[in-house]
Formats: structure tokens, sequence, C-alpha cells
């Protein structure tokens, strides 16, 4: 992440403490991630240097009519300062910010395969001993890849309980052998 974007997500939560709006500017900025992540279009057309500042104010404030003034404020900034291109980067750092004054501990799943709620209650349990946190959220990765099991991580923590992990362990050990 961008200090730049560290520095814009800083200063909206800031306001955003001062307006008591936090928790709706932290659903406004999970809106934006999802919204960037689920487009490649709309990532496209803000790191395009071919189309107008004022077209991709106009834009983002169009797809986002319906978030708070903080969020539409963020936006305005961004785009006066030719900054739109890291609004994705302003919304990953705002929730990190926000989970760490709120407290909560995030913890990353990585699956072959989405989660099930029984899984992911099973998980979630896991994570709470583990960390000694009744507040922790839980963000799934799907990654055929892996193979089966999983990879967890929390904080600086990793657990790689994947089918690939472990048959690079066994492919190192027959290397070893050989």
């Amino acid at each position: 992440m961008s200090r730049a974007a560290i520095r814009y997500a800083k200063a909206v939560l800031q306001q955003a403490q001062e307006t008591n709006t936090m928790d709706k500017v932290f659903v406004d900025m999970q809106d934006v991630q999802a919204t960037l992540n689920g487009s490649k279009e709309l990532r496209t057309l803000l790191k395009s240097p071919v189309i107008k500042t004022e077209d991709k104010k106009a834009a983002l404030l169009g797809i986002f009519e319906k978030q708070s003034e903080d969020t539409k404020g963020l936006i305005r900034v961004l785009a006066d300062n030719e900054r739109t291109n890291i609004l994705g980067e302003v919304a990953d750092s705002f929730i990190k910010l926000y989970n760490d004054t709120k407290g909560v501990k995030v913890a990353h799943v990585t699956t072959a395969v989405a989660l099930s709620s029984e899984m992911e209650a099973k998980v979630l349990a896991k994570v709470k001993e583990m960390t000694g946190s009744d507040n922790v959220s839980l963000e799934n990765t799907v990654d055929e890849s892996i193979i089966g099991g999983f990879v967890l991580r929390v904080d600086d923590l990793q657990y790689n309980a994947s089918i690939a992990n472990q048959l690079g362990t066994l492919k190192r050990e027959f290397s070893k052998s050989i």
C-alpha cells in the first residue's frame, strides 16, 4: 500500500470519528473495495491517463451515489488531486485502520472451495481460541491451486495445512534422499 493511500485513509478515519460516522464509512469502504475488486473495467478506467479526471469523478460519484458524504468527499478530494487510481488502496487501508481501532482481528483463510457456514463457524472458534480475542472477522479466499486443506493467516502467524504444501514438502524430502 502506498503512503498516500494510508494518509488519505487516516484522514477519512479521523473525519469519520469526529462526525461519528465511522461505522457507516466502514461499510462504504467495504462496498468500494468489493466494487473495485469485482470490476476490472472500473479499475482500468481509474488508472487510465487518457480519461479526464472530471469524467472519473463523475463516474465514481454516480457509482457510489448512495454512500455517505464522507465517502463522496474522499472521492472528490482524490479526483481533485488526480489520485483516483489509489481509491482501492485507500479503501483497503481504511478497513485495516478501522479494524485496528476497534480491536478486530482479521483472519484470512484460503481454501480450495468456499467455506460452508458450519466450517466458517469452526474456523472462527479456532481463531478466537488462538488469538484470545472475541472480536474476530473472517475473510475467505478461494484458491483452487492449493488442491485441498487450508491456509490460515492471522496477523504475522500463518498455518499452512494445504495439500499443495504437503506435496511440496514430500517432493523436497524425496529430492534430499536421492
